[in-house]
């Protein structure tokens, strides 16, 4: 089947084309380029196509085959007018090629969406925690989970990469590391407020609280654990010589034990273990929060910072 047209991406399966038909039409797109150099099948049956008696059969048997012949030339063309692209190279059929072109066309939605959406700030910032500080010259877990993303301590860059991991269809769940487990090389974390209870681990418990943690007032609170299994950590960074980018770790949330504390609160193992991956996420100068969902969607994320022009990091 061919691929899904998408308002804001452009994806070409070139079959002999020539640079002289493709610029005109990328350039008057104006988006993004995804160049599908797919051929029909894996190989070419090599002792069928030699007993074919019939010379024009056979050369179009063989043009048949030659959709990789066209793609130096595209993109020495793009490359010379400054136009960026990106390339799925595969089989047309195949399981693997369609996975990456989900991913494509995935990415292609998230930067669509965030560009017509709409961020709201309440109340007064706290200047206390530089790391959340961005320049910006109500029931947050039933909102989030109705693809709302809401967080607390103002935190503008969280907020984005919950919606981000929303958009994937992972949730996004609000959190932060707060310690170590280091006899089962697990990290812990959590927080209070906005958990995305559509990712949740069985049924959640609202929790009264006499004090929220470490903040005025009291309350309900909702406590939950990520679902088991493999999960995605996506933390918007801002730093001084990129300004924003995407630090990305895939890691699996484990079953166990966890605080009864009113917050969201999991266990979670990384393939460089607790130590590991706690020196190599600090490393890229995160904000302590970050959001967490469901899946291993590392790949699409790239994709779709590749889109938006900022920098991609892979922790784990």
């Amino acid at each position: 089947m061919p691929p899904r047209r998408h308002r804001r991406a452009v994806s070409l399966r070139h079959h002999l084309c020539v640079s002289n038909t493709v610029l005109p039409l990328i350039q008057r797109a104006g988006v993004p380029v995804v160049v599908l150099n797919l051929q029909p099948e894996a190989a070419i049956d090599y002792r069928a196509f030699n007993r074919l008696e019939d010379r024009t059969a056979m050369t179009g048997e063989w043009l048949a085959h030659c959709s990789a012949c066209p793609v130096p030339e595209i993109a020495n063309l793009l490359k010379r007018a400054q136009i960026h692209f990106h390339q799925v190279t595969g089989v047309l059929d195949e399981a693997l090629t369609w996975q990456e072109i989900e991913e494509w066309l995935a990415a292609a939605r998230v930067r669509s969406a965030l560009a017509s959406s709409r961020l709201g700030l309440m109340g007064h910032y706290y200047s206390g925690m530089l790391d959340i500080m961005t320049d910006v010259t109500l029931g947050t877990s039933l909102l989030t989970a109705r693809h709302i993303p809401v967080t607390g301590e103002y935190e503008v860059k969280n907020a984005m990469a919950m919606k981000i991991m929303d958009l994937l269809g992972a949730g996004g769940s609000f959190t932060e590391y707060y310690a170590m487990d280091f006899n089962d090389d697990l990290v812990l974390m959590g927080h209070d407020g906005p958990g995305h209870i559509a990712i949740a681990q069985g049924k959640t418990k609202v929790r009264p609280l006499k004090v929220y943690h470490g903040k005025v007032g009291r309350g309900l609170s909702v406590e939950m654990s990520v679902r088991y299994g493999p999960v995605t950590l996506l933390s918007v960074v801002e730093d001084a010589d990129s300004r924003f980018k995407l630090v990305v770790a895939e890691g699996e949330c484990i079953a166990g034990e966890i605080l009864e504390i009113g917050n969201t609160n999991s266990r979670y193992r990384f393939p460089l273990g607790a130590r590991g991956f706690v020196n190599a996420w600090n490393e890229q100068g995160p904000a302590h929060h970050c959001a967490v969902g469901v899946g291993h969607v590392a790949a699409t994320l790239e994709k779709a910072a590749t889109l938006m022009g900022i920098v991609f990091h892979q922790v784990c």
